[in-house]
């Protein structure tokens, strides 16, 4: 990647790139030491992002990714090269208090996330979920008072709907602070649900907007030949086998496509995202180099009208066709 790949984080001055490492496959689906690699290979191929959140590592324990990141921060020296962000708001015990975004929890899960990352500063503090019970006045008390000490640059969201974003920025500009920089929302062909109200409100209160799954854990990435062919890993499972017996025509109509213009699946559909007007940049979760390699690609796909036309009659938008929200409900 070339500095031409960097953007700024929405409204704000800090530069980052289309891709953002995301860690939530290390410690389980990815080995310690090959995550070690993927972050080293990351760095060096342009990524200047590494995402990763309080609760992630849950297969050894909770904590445990921010503690591999921290491991890898120190032993590489490159933590000036890295906007790192991490997220507050799980549940990280079954300790009454111990999740949310009361004032209490934020203070103490960032002091605890700043230890396990052996980080002064945490460059995007995400909120991960909304918490309904914790009013505005109280999470932004407690996120100022990380800025002015030092301990937190910017503070995003994630997994906000689009009137929980234009509420916070309400809050914090009542209070004369910056508010949010950034979301990070489920956003794919398959699930284009953001594009009703989260992905209008981010622009217009000048968010940086960061798709989570842009192939929808895998299911965008050739489902169907990888299951025909026995090589299905993260697509049989999880997300990706949940939408596909509903999706399944226009998932075949999709790896068709795909086939036509002689580009892999999970090429077109990484490079569909990042074309959307407002998304900032994608975060992904790649397992091995090849699939960090196969992302970077992605970025220089240019598909045309055509081509987009396309992808519309097969994924439609929410209105024309698509699904709304609650067709994904749990």
């Amino acid at each position: 990647m070339t500095t031409g790949a960097y953007v700024r984080l929405g409204r704000l001055a800090t530069r980052v790139s289309r891709l953002w490492l995301g860690t939530v496959n290390f410690s389980g689906r990815v080995e310690d030491d090959d995550a070690l690699r993927l972050m080293d290979e990351a760095l060096d191929r342009g990524i200047n992002c590494v995402d990763t959140a309080d609760i992630y590592g849950w297969r050894v324990h909770k904590g445990h990714t921010e503690e591999l990141v921290g491991h890898w921060l120190a032993k590489s020296g490159r933590r000036d090269d890295v906007v790192l962000a991490t997220k507050v708001g799980g549940e990280m015990s079954e300790r009454i208090n111990d999740g949310g975004l009361s004032a209490r929890h934020i203070v103490t899960a960032c002091e605890q996330s700043l230890r396990r990352l052996g980080v002064d500063c945490i460059d995007l503090y995400q909120m991960h979920r909304i918490d309904r019970a914790a009013p505005w006045d109280e999470v932004w008390q407690a996120m100022e008072n990380l800025v002015a000490s030092g301990k937190v640059c910017y503070v995003g969201s994630s997994n906000f709907a689009g009137w929980h974003i234009s509420e916070a920025q309400a809050s914090a500009h009542r209070r004369n602070t910056l508010g949010l920089a950034s979301e990070q929302c489920l956003y794919n062909l398959a699930v284009r649900h953001a594009e009703l109200e989260v992905l209008p409100a981010a622009r217009h209160h000048g968010l940086a907007t960061l798709a989570w799954s842009p192939l929808h854990g895998g299911l965008l990435s050739g489902v169907l030949g990888k299951l025909a062919a026995g090589t299905a890993v993260k697509s049989a499972q999880g997300r990706a086998q949940v939408l596909l017996p509903a999706l399944r025509p226009a998932i075949e109509a999709y790896e068709a496509f795909c086939d036509r213009i002689g580009r892999p699946p999970a090429e077109v559909g990484l490079s569909w995202v990042l074309s959307r007007p407002g998304i900032t940049g994608a975060v992904i979760g790649p397992r091995t180099v090849e699939h960090l390699d196969s992302a970077l690609r992605a970025t220089e796909l240019r598909l045309d009208d055509d081509q987009l036309a396309e992808l519309d009659r097969i994924f439609p938008p929410v209105g024309r066709g698509g699904p709304g929200p609650e067709a994904w409900a749990d």
